[in-house]
């Protein structure tokens, strides 16, 4: 199965092994945690070349979902059928921001904004599929974060993950697939999860009524 999905991602981009890790380690859920191990144990690519890759992809996405973010929001809560949906995604964004907004009460400004970077860079940290990059990025959104702010705990945190992962996979490197199969199964169960939190959520406009 893993050898069809190596041939699948690279058939995707013409056999171009760089663009395909590149391509995958942007890819929500999956980011440079699953694009390591797939890097060297599907493309059979140097693992720290593929760590580099991988990390760069990661780093750069989240740029665009810094500032994409709230106008694609936007643009998307003005079609009818999934208006409510959008809401309620953005809502869940917004809880994990005031969860961490918390942390920071009766401290000054520029404390408070300290303690946000802190948090925002032990949550991108921590190598699971729901605490990478894209939801670290989303998060520093709704707290109002300026890129300048976010950029740095954001690549840092990525960092942090990208090197726990390229050395668990450099120790475990006979059971790459193995890993692979792990890192799939925590993404698809993670996305279930999100998606009850979603149907069972309120949008941000049902909230604010309260």
């Amino acid at each position: 199965m893993t050898n069809a999905l190596g041939k699948f991602l690279l058939g995707l981009f013409g056999g171009n092994k760089i663009i395909a890790t590149l391509f995958v380690s942007m890819f929500p859920l999956i980011e440079l945690k699953g694009a390591i191990p797939i890097g060297t144990g599907l493309f059979e690519m140097n693992l720290w070349a593929t760590a580099g890759i991988a990390y760069l992809g990661s780093t750069l996405i989240s740029i665009v979902v810094f500032f994409a973010l709230i106008p694609v929001f936007g643009l998307l809560k003005k079609i009818k059928f999934i208006k409510r949906l959008v809401e309620k995604v953005e809502q869940i964004f917004k809880n994990k921001a005031e969860e961490i907004a918390k942390k920071t009460d009766g401290s000054a400004e520029s404390e408070a904004r300290k303690i946000m970077m802190i948090s925002l860079f032990v949550f991108v940290a921590v190598p699971f599929p729901v605490t990478g990059v894209w939801t670290g990025t989303a998060i520093a959104v709704f707290l109002g974060l300026k890129f300048r702010e976010a950029v740095l705990p954001i690549a840092g945190g990525n960092l942090i993950a990208g090197l726990i992962i390229t050395v668990l996979t450099m120790f475990f490197k006979d059971y790459v697939n193995i890993i692979i199969y792990v890192l799939f199964a925590i993404a698809i169960v993670m996305l279930v999860v999100f998606i009850i939190k979603v149907v069972k959520s309120k949008p941000s406009g049902d909230a604010d009524k309260k």
